[in-house]
């Protein structure tokens, strides 16, 4: 089990770094359009403002500068997230190990991955998808953040059943009429919960539609290239090291 940890984490690293590379190159144009749109309605409002207000609003330090956030800190988030990723990759391969039909270990991982994704990531997205700085409002942050914790955990607790659900019903169906019945009943169910969850509408007016959407497909694509990457390396580290009976049979 340590064993399949490590390679796990050491598989979230390595794919971090392809998240990042990603992120910089996609994601970053977006980000830094979306401050742009930010700054200028500051300006607008410092204008608009007492000059006495505009002095405390101007004497505010900011905590963390640009350059910082989209070096050290976004390479260090993504490379943290990676680590603590792949671990979790490990722990639900090495509990699912033999029981995901006929697969290899490297598909077992992807699977697994894929999976991770989409009840970590995909579905809560589909709900509240990221925002760019500038398009939500402050006030309302607590608000949301508790309803997107509640979508994460109604979302990993679907996955979950649909999974139990896919593996009882392959054993009367098959698994491929299974995972299809599986899998629309645990859309179904998470469109329900959707439904049942509040609505955030705070896009500031004039907001670039592009902008938001390069950042959503930006924010996307990095999730799917870090979990993708995790499934991957990990596959292929827990392929090349074998199974424990491979190596009692060599011996």
């Amino acid at each position: 089990m340590r064993a399949l940890l490590l390679r796990g984490m050491l598989s979230g690293v390595c794919a971090g770094v392809l998240a990042l590379a990603f992120a910089v190159v996609v994601g970053e144009p977006a980000i830094n359009r979306a401050i742009a749109f930010e700054e200028a309605s500051a300006a607008e409002h410092e204008h608009a403002t007492p000059a006495a207000d505009t002095h405390d609003a101007s004497a505010e330090a900011k905590p963390v500068s640009r350059g910082m956030q989209r070096g050290v800190g976004l390479a260090a988030g993504l490379l943290a997230l990676g680590a603590v990723f792949g671990g979790i990759v490990a722990i639900v391969f090495a509990v699912t190990r033999g029981r995901l039909g006929a697969l290899s270990d490297r598909g077992s991982a992807l699977l697994v991955a894929l999976l991770a994704f989409c009840a970590l990531y995909l579905l809560p997205f589909l709900k509240y998808p990221a925002n760019p700085p500038a398009a939500s409002d402050p006030g309302t942050i607590e608000a949301r953040t508790a309803a997107y914790a509640g979508a994460l955990a109604l979302s990993v607790a679907i996955t979950a059943s649909a999974v139990v659900l896919q593996h009882w019903l392959a054993r009367q169906r098959g698994a491929w009429d299974a995972t299809l019945l599986a899998t629309v009943a645990g859309v179904i169910a998470f469109a329900l919960v959707a439904l049942a969850l509040p609505m955030y509408s705070e896009l500031p007016e004039g907001f670039p539609g592009e902008t938001l959407w390069r950042f959503r497909l930006a924010s996307l694509g990095t999730q799917l290239v870090l979990w993708l990457g995790i499934g991957l390396v990990f596959g292929l580290l827990t392929e090349r090291a074998g199974s424990p009976a491979r190596k009692e049979q060599s011996q």
